[in-house]
Order: structure tokens, then C-alpha cells, then sequence
């Protein structure tokens, strides 16, 4: 599963910092989750697509 989270980030110029702090996840976790070496709760990844108003599927693909 590919993670494009890393790149939607860099291109709205959102700070993995801030958006951490945003989701309520520490800086560390999401950027395991932004490298795909971490795949995210259910819970978690709904939150991540709605504060960025996406779906699932625009930032984690097959």
C-alpha cells in the first residue's frame, strides 16, 4: 500500500509538526505514517482524510 501523505503535505505547505498537533498524534507516529512504515488506525486515517478533506483512498493506494 502506497502512502501519498508525505506529498499532500509538502504540497499544501502543512508542516508534519503542525498537522501532528492537529490530529492529536505525536510527531514521530505520523511520520511513520507519512513514510508507510506505519499503516494507521481506522479511526486515525478517517481523521487524517477529513481534516485534509480527502478520502481514504487519495492518500493510501494500492
Amino acid at each position: 500500500m502506497k502512502c501519498r501523505l508525505k506529498l499532500i503535505l509538502k504540497e499544501r505547505k502543512i508542516k508534519q509538526k503542525d498537522f501532528a498537533k492537529e490530529l492529536g498524534l505525536g510527531e514521530a507516529h505520523l511520520s511513520r505514517i507519512a513514510t508507510g512504515s506505519v499503516i494507521p488506525t481506522l479511526d486515525v486515517a478517517f481523521r487524517i482524510a477529513k481534516v485534509l478533506q480527502l478520502r481514504i483512498e487519495d492518500i493510501w493506494q494500492p
